[in-house]
């Protein structure tokens, strides 16, 4: 009868100590899809209309309605290891001195380098590039465990 209950004592242990390795996955931050970014039309849009579209985001540019910024950030955390960013993305959305879309872009990070994975650019020239670099390399150094009370 002892034995039972040993052997079902060691297996709940055993059964806890497999689920503890189960990687935990934590999103941060909203960046819209390409399906919700095409209703968006560059040079016909205004803030409100994309506000209303895709809702507006967590940053905005450093000259007051410059661009809008959506930042995601995708984590993993394992066990007692540290939380591991697995994937980021930031979309910019730029307004023209009139208030309309002039550019849609969308940046990823892939090996440490900024990457422009898709973009709808009216104007030749990327007046966003080294923001948009600032705001990739800061997220960074973001550590999700202390903003939920630290491990």
């Amino acid at each position: 009868m002892i034995h039972r209950w040993l052997l079902i004592a060691l297996t709940a242990v055993f059964a806890l100590a497999l689920a503890g390795c189960s990687p935990i996955l934590r999103f941060h931050g909203y960046a819209p899809d390409d399906g919700l970014l095409a209703d968006i039309e560059v040079g016909r849009d205004t803030r409100e209309t994309v506000a209303e579209k895709i809702g507006r985001p967590g940053l905005t540019g450093v000259m007051e309605g410059s661009a809008w910024y959506y930042v995601q950030s995708d984590w993993r955390e394992e066990g007692w290891r540290p939380p591991v960013e697995i994937k980021r993305e930031v979309v910019t959305i730029s307004f023209d001195g009139g208030g309309r879309v002039s550019n849609i872009e969308r940046f990823g990070l892939e090996q440490g380098e900024v990457v422009a994975l898709s973009r709808r650019v009216t104007s030749p020239g990327l007046t966003s590039g080294t923001i948009l670099r600032q705001l990739l390399s800061n997220f960074g150094q973001f550590n999700p465990a202390q903003m939920l009370g630290g491990r």
